[in-house]
């Protein structure tokens, strides 16, 4: 799955983690990829490097980011100035764990709850055009 990104230094930053989180953090970009292609097929999904962070961002949408996230965790976050976060904790609040206003928080060891980051990451990539 490394050999499917494209820019050097997100690659750079992917081979840097540990194998664990390697392999959790790709889990979430297959995921990221997946759904921006059902929003739009057309429209490719532009992954680049922001604040040190594999980055992931959709016309009309608010960027998602990924990173490790203490120890054996790793997270996925949204600009802490929208609202997205409080909107998943009203729906997710029992199955998904946070921090803050701007992430959701995934153990490296557990499997992911694909449904809930599917809804998340639509919300994220259409944020601007449902507002």
């Amino acid at each position: 799955m490394l050999n499917e990104i494209k820019t050097e230094t997100v690659k750079a930053k992917f081979l840097s983690y540990s194998k664990e989180e390697q392999i959790k953090l790709l889990e979430l970009r297959r995921i990221l990829f997946h759904i921006a292609h059902l929003i739009n097929p057309s429209e490719p999904l532009i992954e680049s490097l922001k604040w040190g962070q594999p980055s992931y961002a959709m016309k009309g949408g608010t960027p998602v980011r990924l990173d490790s996230f203490g120890e054996k965790q790793v997270a996925l976050f949204v600009h802490c100035q929208t609202h997205l976060i409080d909107h998943f904790r009203t729906i997710f609040g029992g199955e998904l764990v946070f921090s803050g206003n701007r992430a959701i928080v995934f153990d490296v060891n557990a499997p992911l709850p694909e449904a809930a980051i599917q809804l998340c990451a639509e919300a994220a990539f259409t944020y601007h055009k449902k507002k």
